[in-house]
């Protein structure tokens, strides 16, 4: 995942640098995003169909050759914007199939009473490599040069290729299962039995498509902070610091009932840490790195109530699929809101990109609230059995 962030700083870092348009840069999301949103629910299915670690494995040696070949092009001086794009995409399809069968691979590596502590561990490794990763790139960028980042990540996909291949596990592959369509149908069917799932769902893919500001930030680094790359490298890691302090510290999370308010209140502050952060000084930079860091952290509270809905929802059986469903919701809203950030940008300016972002965030919480006020007042308590919920879905 740290190496993974290198990349997700160059590639971006370098489109701007080839353009000098926040719209090219916007336009990385949409690469990204296709891929994603046809591919996350197929991937939900492999997930349950094969096994894991060898599609893992698989999977790990396709993204490191997407790295060599960024680095090979870009150290032949043959790289250009849709060869960018391309590279994008192809590793946006592979982490569609990844991510799903790396969660669901975990319950078959340690005993069941470990894994809530192994969630937990994930979700603070992950954090750390967001904070880690594009502060070194920064660096890396300004003192080696791109192509040399882009080998760097391949070296990290070597260290990710052996631990798999030194893995055991007794999981294996169900011997029968229902048809890939009728598995897509039950997933989507239950999903829209349960309001509370799809309008969560929906809320946070609004506020990280509205309220999304990566692909200005190359802007922001250049114009209004001139801070350089390594500069660049430190705006991209402060919503991951923001993001670790709070999966540090989300004891209080499992204390919370009114956990429908919860997600409200935290996307709310996450929009308005977004507008106010698009309308700082060029005195200010590390005010700006303080409201990107509240602004995730917001976002990571909002996602940690999501998530513990979805273990209280969703039957055991239908989960895998609901949690691909949900990484859609999740990887898309980030996606295209770089595309949305890039042709406001483009259409008016990079600044009113970022505060109409977030006020649009804002609005999206206080219509949704409007609408679905059930969902509002949503407590764990009043859920009804998951095992009931799997009899009303339809055949």
């Amino acid at each position: 995942m740290t190496g993974s962030a290198l990349r997700f700083v160059a590639i971006p870092y370098q489109v701007y640098v080839l353009t000098q348009s926040s719209l090219a840069v916007g336009l990385i999301g949409l690469f990204n995003a296709i891929p994603v949103l046809t591919l996350s629910l197929f991937g939900g299915v492999i997930a349950d169909r094969a096994d894991r670690r060898r599609l893992l494995l698989v999977i790990q040696i396709l993204l490191m050759l997407t790295s060599v070949g960024l680095a090979l092009t870009t150290a032949l001086d043959l790289v250009s914007v849709p060869i960018l794009y391309l590279f994008t995409a192809v590793g946006g399809g592979l982490s569609a199939l990844d991510s799903p069968a790396r969660s669901a691979l975990i319950p078959s590596l340690l005993e069941r009473r470990r894994i809530p502590a192994a969630m937990a561990l994930n979700q603070t490794q992950f954090q750390t490599a967001a904070i880690v990763g594009p502060a070194v790139a920064g660096v890396l960028i300004a003192a080696v040069g791109l192509a040399a980042t882009y080998w760097i990540d391949v070296a990290t996909y070597l260290a990710a290729i052996g631990t798999l291949a030194a893995m055991r596990t007794t999981a294996r592959p169900p011997a029968e299962h229902p048809s890939v369509l009728r598995s897509l149908v039950e997933g989507l069917a239950y999903l829209g039995s349960k309001r509370v799932l799809l309008i969560t769902m929906l809320l946070d893919f609004l506020a990280t498509l509205f309220g999304n500001w990566r692909a200005l930030l190359p802007y922001y680094a250049e114009h209004v902070f001139a801070v350089g790359p390594q500069g660049l490298g430190l705006l991209y890691a402060a919503p991951g610091a923001g993001a670790l302090a709070v999966a540090l510290t989300s004891g209080w999370t499992a204390n919370v009932r009114r956990q429908g308010l919860s997600i409200f209140g935290s996307v709310a502050v996450f929009g308005i840490a977004i507008t106010v952060f698009g309308v700082l000084p060029r005195d200010a930079f590390l005010a700006g790195l303080f409201l990107l860091a509240v602004a995730q952290g917001a976002d990571t509270v909002s996602s940690i109530f999501r998530q513990t809905i979805i273990q209280l929802e969703v039957p055991d059986q239908l989960r895998g699929r609901l949690n691909a469903i949900n990484l859609m919701f999740v990887l898309g809203g980030p996606t295209l809101g770089q595309v949305e950030g890039g042709v406001v940008a483009e259409l008016w300016n990079p600044i009113a990109s970022v505060v109409s972002g977030g006020i649009a965030c804002v609005a999206a919480v206080v219509g949704l609230a409007v609408l679905a006020p059930d969902v509002l007042r949503y407590r764990w308590r009043e859920s009804a059995s998951t095992d009931e919920a799997v009899r009303r879905i339809p055949s």
